[in-house]
């Protein structure tokens, strides 16, 4: 299982079961942690309101095609990865949908390693651009604004301390990476390991109540993990 895995979360918009299974099988079995949506409807739903790493998208769908679903997720300020699936071949259909948005695109039938290799390619690409540092970031209902230090979730705007911003914009830059108390303390702080870590516990529970609780995980005795 590749570590590139970890926490990755894909949604799936595949209306064909049988490839649904076959697919869900497959990336599971890589690590990934697959939800599935069966309409255009139903996706553009769960990809605005839910956290994802990444977003397999078939055109051909019940509701609303899916065209349509990625320019409304980039409309609504959704920036997660997307990655179309579709039986058309034609050039315009794959200019249409990378104008609209979307990152790569894929005809059917395609293989499963060409897949795979596209989805850890996506991967790279988004942990490159976050490592090299960004003026905003978004996860879940979450939206940061690091140049004009604004927060909002929900639509609502959230009130950080200068620290618990500089905590969460270290968070965005070592996503999925475990960073232990010393390190955010020498980092964030700057104040090397002289401080308790217990004050790191406690700018991060607030942090958490006010971004979501399920973005910062607990890896007891060692440290954080950021899966936003």
């Amino acid at each position: 299982m590749p570590d590139t895995a970890l926490q990755r979360r894909i949604l799936l918009v595949e209306d064909e079961e049988s490839l649904v299974l076959t697919l869900t099988d497959r990336l599971e079995s890589e690590g990934y942690v697959v939800d599935r949506a069966g309409d255009g409807n139903t996706a553009l739903e769960k990809g605005s309101r839910e956290h994802y790493d990444l977003i397999l998208l078939d055109v051909a769908l019940p509701g609303k095609n899916g065209f349509d679903v990625c320019r409304d997720l980039r409309q609504r300020g959704v920036d997660t990865p997307i990655l179309m699936l579709t039986a058309r071949g034609q050039v315009v259909d794959r200019v249409v949908g990378l104008k609209l948005g979307a990152d790569d695109y894929l005809t059917k039938p395609f293989d499963m390693m060409e897949l795979l290799a596209r989805i850890e390619v996506l991967f790279r690409r988004s942990r490159t651009s976050v490592a090299q540092g960004t003026d905003s970031y978004a996860f879940g209902d979450v939206r940061v604004d690091f140049r004009r230090a604004v927060v909002t979730r929900g639509g609502t705007e959230v009130e950080l301390s200068g620290l618990e911003l500089r905590l969460l914009r270290y968070f965005v830059e070592h996503r999925g990476s475990l960073l232990s108390r010393d390190e955010l303390l020498d980092k964030v702080w700057g104040y090397g390991a002289t401080l308790a870590t217990r004050t790191v516990d406690v700018h991060i529970a607030q942090l958490r109540q006010k971004i979501g609780a399920e973005y910062v995980v607990t890896v007891h005795g060692l440290g954080y993990k950021f899966v936003g």
